[in-house]
């Protein structure tokens, strides 16, 4: 389970509290916004990919896909993304769950200029019933990641 490696995560750092465990899943961008009571754009998808046969994730918001020319044009492949049997095993986080946050070692962390529109955003915590509420700021901080252009 990688709910509890996220949970440690955010007791080390003293930000446990930015975790909410809820009744019902948040599985989807839909079911998300619909629990926390904000617009699916606030929802900070995180979305995995092999690069050359190296595991990324992209976070963007929920109101936006991945843009294939854009992608190509950042990376100089195609997009393709992780199989979703698979998904847990690469990344470390089950699907419906996956996050940036306590990755599986190697999984480098993109974040979509998507994210620039709000000041704080909501994402998954590892488990489909769980979500981080932070900033985009200590999001960028925490996960040492890039910024791209790849969704519209």
């Amino acid at each position: 389970m990688s709910y509890p490696r996220v949970k440690e995560y955010f007791e080390g750092l003293g930000l446990e509290s930015l975790i909410t465990v809820h009744e019902t899943p948040c599985d989807t961008v839909t079911h998300a916004a619909e629990n926390i009571g904000c617009e699916e754009a606030q929802i900070a998808k995180t979305m995995s990919f092999l690069l050359d046969d190296e595991p990324i994730v992209i976070v963007c918001t929920g109101d936006v896909k991945i843009a294939n020319p854009k992608y190509k044009a950042t990376f100089h492949k195609k997009a393709k993304m992780i199989p979703f049997d698979m998904v847990t095993e690469i990344t470390g986080h089950e699907p419906g769950g996956v996050c940036p946050f306590a990755l599986k070692e190697g999984v480098k962390v993109y974040l979509d200029e998507s994210l620039r529109r709000f000041e704080d955003v909501h994402a998954a915590g590892g488990r489909p019933d769980v979500t981080v509420h932070i900033t985009v700021e200590k999001l960028e901080e925490l996960c040492r990641a890039q910024w791209v252009d790849v969704c519209g």
